[in-house]
C-alpha cells in the first residue's frame, strides 16, 4: 500500500512523526542544549516524565495525557538520533525491532499456536522468551523497578509459568500467616529485644503476599497505594488550609484539634 492510498488520519499521523523526526534532526543540530545531551543524561530527565504521565493517568486528565505521551516520545526520538550518530541504529531499526518482536511474541495470531485466554498468551510470552536466551522466568524483570511494582511483576511472571496458588482463599491464608510472623516479632512477652533485620524480613514478607492477594482479586498495589497517598495529601492541605484560616499553626494543635478538621476533609472527600 502506497502512502496516497493510506486512510487520511494515518496519512496525518506518519506526517507527524516524520515532523518530529525532523524537528529532532535540526535542534540536534543547532541548540546548544540539544547538542549536548546524552544517553545518560537523558535517562533521569526520562523517568521523571513516566512518573508524570502516570501522575496524568491516574487523575484521568486527558489533555495531560496526550502532553505527557507527546514529552516521552520526544525522548525515545532523542535517544534513537544520539544513537544514529555513531551508527549503532535508529528510529527505523528501533521500530522494525519492536514489531518483530511483537509478531514472535504472538504466534496465536502471526503462526499456529492456539492460546484463547489471557494466561494462555502470558504463559507462551514467557516460554518464547526463555527460547530466545532468557536464563530465567524473572530475568525481565528490571532490576530499578520500584519495590512494590517489582513484587507485583516478579509474581506475575512465575505465574505464566505455572508457579501460583489456585485460589485467593488460599492467599488470603498466607496474608493472615505472615501478619502473625509479624507481630510475632513485636510480643514484648516472647523478646525483650525487637531483631530489626527479623522483622524488616517479616515486614517485607507481608507487604509480598498482600501484593499477591491484590493481584488475585485485579487490583494493582502500586495505583492503590499512589490513590491512597493522593488521598492523604488531599486531606492534609485541607487540615493546614483551615488551620491557617483559623490563625493556628500544626506544631501549637493538639491532635484532637487536628481530628476536627481532618474529619471534615472525609467527608469532602
Amino acid at each position: 500500500m502506497t502512502f496516497d492510498q493510506l486512510p487520511p488520519r494515518r496519512q496525518e499521523q506518519l506526517m507527524a512523526f516524520d515532523r518530529l523526526l525532523t524537528i529532532m534532526d535540526e535542534l540536534r543540530e543547532q541548540c546548544p542544549w540539544d547538542r549536548k545531551q546524552t544517553l545518560e543524561s537523558l535517562r533521569h530527565l526520562t523517568i521523571e516524565e513516566t512518573y508524570e504521565l502516570s501522575d496524568a493517568i491516574l487523575e484521568n486528565d486527558l489533555p495531560e495525557i496526550r502532553k505527557e505521551l507527546g514529552d516521552i516520545q520526544l525522548h525515545l526520538v532523542f535517544y534513537a538520533k544520539i544513537a544514529s550518530e555513531s551508527g549503532a541504529f535508529d528510529m527505523a531499526d528501533v521500530l522494525n525491532s519492536v514489531c518483530d518482536k511483537l509478531i514472535s511474541r504472538h504466534p496465536h495470531i502471526y503462526g499456529n499456536v492456539v492460546a484463547e485466554t489471557e494466561e494462555q498468551v502470558k504463559a507462551n510470552w514467557e516460554q518464547l522468551k526463555l527460547k530466545e536466551g532468557n536464563k530465567s522466568v524473572l530475568g525481565g524483570v528490571p532490576g530499578s523497578l520500584p519495590a512494590l511494582v517489582k513484587a507485583m511483576r516478579i509474581q506475575e511472571k512465575a505465574r505464566g509459568a505455572g508457579f501460583d496458588w489456585d485460589e485467593k482463599q488460599q492467599v488470603w491464608e498466607k496474608v493472615e500467616e505472615e501478619m502473625q510472623e509479624f507481630k510475632a516479632e513485636f510480643n514484648a512477652e516472647a523478646n525483650e529485644t525487637i531483631d530489626q533485620q527479623r522483622a524488616e524480613g517479616e515486614f517485607g514478607d507481608l507487604l509480598f503476599s498482600l501484593v499477591n492477594y491484590a493481584r488475585f482479586i485485579d487490583i494493582n498495589p502500586e495505583t492503590a497505594l499512589e490513590r491512597t497517598n493522593k488521598k492523604f495529601i488531599r486531606r492534609f492541605q485541607y487540615l493546614e488550609e483551615q488551620a491557617r484560616a483559623h490563625g493556628k499553626n500544626l506544631s501549637d494543635m493538639t491532635l484532637a484539634e487536628m481530628d476536627v478538621y481532618w474529619n471534615e476533609a472525609k467527608v469532602r472527600g
